[in-house]
């Protein structure tokens, strides 16, 4: 039983310095892994993507099938059957008679008119697989923003994990340095008992900080649909200072709403539904109009009786199929007078549709303006927030400097110590927050742009 508890936290313990980028496996194994690599994976590896893509080859298949439609159709057929028994002849008398027939046929039928409901399909196939088309984008880039955030948010955790070790050494030290006073007669349990409770809050914030690290990246992971088993190490690529700088670029709301709905696929996906369902008006008015069809068919017919008397025989198979080989060519006209009022609801409801994707439409390109104005507004507060954690950072680590020089003189009380160290520790953390913050946001903005995600 121990053994297997043991083991079992040997694997745990390897699964996490695996998804962690951890010490247990060597710096040379691990891959770094990009942005830009974790989104081309996601993509490769994602069922969502490749039903998609299914549905984009199913909308193929239709667009073929109703251009082939306009075609005329071909059919040719063989027939054959065969009857005994008692039968009626043509001289009134009742006969025992075994007979054998076989026909076949050609047919073929063109549809010249039909209130050009077949055109109107072909263009309503065509826009849907573009719609189809736009909308495995769609989904492609859904996903990517769900990747940028969990990388991202790897890269904050990873950032903040080494922020707590630090904190956790620095916290172990005063905590050497107070037992060391003490036993010096120049500090009190009070002071050790602070050291030891600011060591604890040191180890618990890692701990945490351990825990937020490896679910950011058993989150991406999982987007990219990697098992656990074939887990393999990785690191992530961590931006630098100036890169976090140069992606800074504030733009109008105007400026990237524009630029937005000509290339984003949720509009377009919206739009050639919309244009799609117009269509389906068109194909629902065919149904109103006479149907105008002209058909032409060839074909011959082989008999054969087994019990003819003795003085009659069978005509021969070639002169059998000659004399009775048929011929036929017509036209006919199909006019819709009442069927039910099938052919004015269907318009109906087509128009309803229409109306519906209109909306729809709007809705999406509402909804974008929305999300687009949103992101600015974030994008300029995360540089206001980076700009002013900055300036806190820097004054509480001015302010902690002075604190740790008179403590160390014995001016300052270790309470007032482990005060100034947590307001800088606290400040370091929201800095780091800011700063990823900042980034990401302006990544959002590329995004919404049609912009490679790269740093």
């Amino acid at each position: 039983m121990r053994t297997a508890t043991y083991k079992g936290l040997v694997s745990s313990v390897f699964l996490i310095a695996a998804l962690t980028g951890g010490s247990i496996v060597s710096a040379t194994a691990q891959e770094v892994l990009t942005i830009q690599e974790a989104i081309d994976r996601t993509l490769k590896n994602n069922l969502t993507i490749k039903q998609t893509g299914l549905n984009v080859s199913l909308a193929e298949v239709d667009l073929t099938q109703s251009r082939a439609a306009v075609y005329p159709s071909l059919n040719a057929g063989i027939n054959q059957n065969m009857n005994w028994g008692r039968s009626q002849q043509a001289s009134g008398v009742f006969e025992n008679t075994q007979n054998y027939q076989a026909s076949s046929n050609v047919s073929t039928s063109l549809d010249v008119f039909g209130g050009f409901a077949k055109i109107n399909t072909i263009r309503q196939n065509r826009l849907l697989l573009d719609a189809g088309r736009s909308n495995l984008e769609k989904a492609k880039n859904d996903l990517i923003l769900q990747v940028m955030t969990a990388y991202f948010q790897i890269v904050f955790n990873t950032e903040l994990l080494k922020s707590t070790e630090q904190q956790l050494i620095v916290a172990k030290q005063t905590l050497e340095r107070e037992q060391a006073l003490l036993d010096a007669g120049n500090k009190t349990l009070a002071d050790i008992s602070q050291a030891k409770a600011q060591v604890a809050t040191a180890e618990l914030n890692r701990t945490d900080a351990e825990n937020a690290l490896t679910i950011s990246y058993l989150t991406l992971n999982q987007l990219m649909e990697i098992r656990p088993e074939d887990v393999k190490p990785f690191s992530v690529k961590a931006p630098t200072a100036e890169e976090i700088i140069q992606n800074v670029n504030l733009q109008s709301v105007e400026e990237v709403y524009r630029t937005t709905i000509s290339v984003f696929p949720d509009v377009k996906v919206a739009e050639l539904n919309r244009l799609a369902a117009e269509k389906g008006i068109d194909i629902a008015k065919g149904s109103m109009y006479p149907r105008i069809s002209l058909n032409a068919g060839l074909g011959s017919l082989y008999f054969y009786r087994f019990n003819l008397p003795v003085d009659f025989s069978n005509p021969n198979f070639n002169s059998q199929l000659r004399d009775n080989f048929g011929q036929n060519l017509g036209m006919s006209i199909q006019i819709p007078v009442f069927n039910g009022l099938q052919a004015r609801s269907g318009v109906r409801r087509a128009k309803i549709n229409y109306e519906n994707a209109k909306i729809e439409e709007q809705w999406t390109k509402n909804n974008l303006n929305k999300v687009v104005s949103q992101a600015i507004a974030d994008q300029r507060a995360a540089i206001s927030r980076y700009s002013s954690t900055q300036n806190t950072l820097q004054a509480q680590q001015d302010a902690f400097n002075v604190i740790e020089q008179r403590y160390n003189v014995g001016l300052v009380n270790s309470l007032d110590y482990n005060i100034s160290r947590t307001n800088r520790n606290n400040a370091e953390i929201d800095f780091i927050r800011a700063k990823y913050d900042l980034l990401f946001r302006a990544k959002v903005i590329d995004y919404y742009l049609g912009k490679q995600i790269t740093f």
